[in-house]
């Protein structure tokens, strides 16, 4: 059960993980350890039974996700134990009576050292990949915050010299913490690739959405593969914190090592 994924916090009504880059929240058709959820429900199968000494064991458990995250996005998710619980906090979060940071390394040295992007977000009509959003006039409102936390840089590779202008043999990174004010779908995604700084591996809205298709697709090459530079998008849900029950609850958990290890921290 350890394994299943790391568990920041739990009491009685809520379980509270540490979803590692690369599982979907929801779930699939490939069993339950393939989801976050899925992944849950085992783990609360298991303890329900551990406790009543195996008499449990065949009880069904109805886990509710609070909070989602995009696959490739690790960090925290909180997990109510059943709905009435999930409807109670659900509410909080639909009042923006929560705070959520995360932590995303871009391309390029980030000029201002804090800054507030302001840009609505709609669908985008010109691409071809079906759930990706853009920055358009009469999108739904959508601001997010950041704070430059280190600007730093590594070696070039041949594919990374197609994507810079600098030849001094480096490429430039950003390690920003970002405070989203509003939840859109994939904003701080497209907010941050707006203002011309992509999330370093990020294969939808990184300047080529050929490479989304070409993971959907089974068919990503080892050239793309490079160019991305990480397996998965370096963005990561480093803590929420949300008033409940009269009391201010802060859960949190660092990064995943390949981030902590590519931005030197």
């Amino acid at each position: 059960m350890e394994k299943l994924f790391d568990i920041i916090y739990e009491d009685d009504e809520l379980l509270v993980a540490n979803k590692p880059a690369g599982l979907v929240c929801h779930p699939t058709k490939n069993g339950e350890m393939s989801s976050l959820i899925g992944r849950a429900r085992l783990y609360l199968q298991f303890s329900l039974s551990a406790a009543g000494g195996g008499e449990g064991q065949g009880e069904v458990v109805f886990p509710r996700l609070v909070n989602r995250l995009d696959r490739e996005t690790s960090g925290v998710v909180l997990i109510a134990k059943n709905s009435e619980i999930a409807g109670e906090l659900g509410k909080i979060l639909e009042n923006r009576a929560v705070e959520k940071e995360y932590l995303a390394i871009v391309h390029g040295h980030v000029a201002a050292e804090q800054g507030m992007i302001d840009a609505p977000l709609g669908k985008d009509e010109r691409s071809k990949v079906a759930v990706k959003d853009c920055v358009c006039a009469d999108g739904t409102p959508a601001q997010t915050k950041f704070f430059v936390e280190k600007k730093f840089v590594a070696p070039l590779t041949p594919l990374s010299e197609k994507r810079v202008a600098d030849r001094s043999g480096e490429e430039k990174f950003s390690l920003l913490r970002i405070f989203p004010r509003t939840g859109r779908k994939h904003q701080i995604r497209i907010h941050l690739a707006h203002i011309g700084h992509p999330i370093v591996g990020d294969k939808l809205y990184g300047g080529d959405e050929d490479c989304y298709l070409a993971l959907v697709e089974n068919r990503l090459t080892a050239e793309q593969r490079a160019g991305l530079i990480l397996e998965n998008h370096a963005l990561h849900a480093q803590a929420i914190k949300i008033q409940w029950r009269d009391k201010l609850r802060e859960f949190s958990c660092e990064p995943e090592f390949w981030f902590r290890d590519f931005a030197g921290v």
